[in-house]
């Protein structure tokens, strides 16, 4: 597991960490709420360990379905210079990772794709969402995807 894709040095511009949050918790309480998309897409709140704090974060994510219990997120940020901080999170505590959707909370271990992987992967998203293909083309570094599969049941 890598998490070591560098911000780029242009990319779209977010609008304000205030405007953000407020946006963010709206659209959490559509997905618990148990909204089948969110902005378009099929969508589910990532729960993270901050990365520095170890608090818990939760940010609302659009989703791949990739088979059976494993989905792939984008860290896209709306194509801006920089990898979201939920990303870092993932990269500190892989091992304090869930999600929630259709009123499931499903415990998850993440995995950043590369190579082949990626680009297969990446392949599949703007395939099923254009808006992807359109972040690409605003900043100039990859956009990490990341598998996200289920956490097996520890053995009772």
């Amino acid at each position: 597991m890598s998490f070591d894709t560098p911000h780029g040095t242009r990319g779209a511009k977010l609008p304000s960490k205030k405007l953000m949050n407020w946006i963010n918790a709206w659209n959490m309480r559509r997905i618990r709420g148990k909204a089948s998309k969110v902005m378009g897409f099929p969508s589910l709140v990532l729960s993270t360990a901050g990365a520095k704090s170890g608090a818990p974060r939760h940010t609302p994510v659009a989703y791949f379905p990739d088979g059976s219990d494993s989905w792939l997120i984008c860290a896209s940020a709306a194509g801006a210079a920089k990898n979201p901080d939920w990303y870092y999170n993932l990269r500190a505590h892989p091992d304090k990772v869930q999600i929630q959707f259709d009123g499931r909370t499903i415990a998850v271990i993440p995995e950043q794709l590369s190579g082949q992987a990626r680009e297969q992967a990446w392949r599949q998203i703007k395939s099923n969402a254009k808006r992807f293909a359109g972040y690409e083309q605003k900043t100039d570094r990859e956009l990490p995807v990341i598998r996200l599969r289920a956490r097996p049941n520890p053995a009772s």
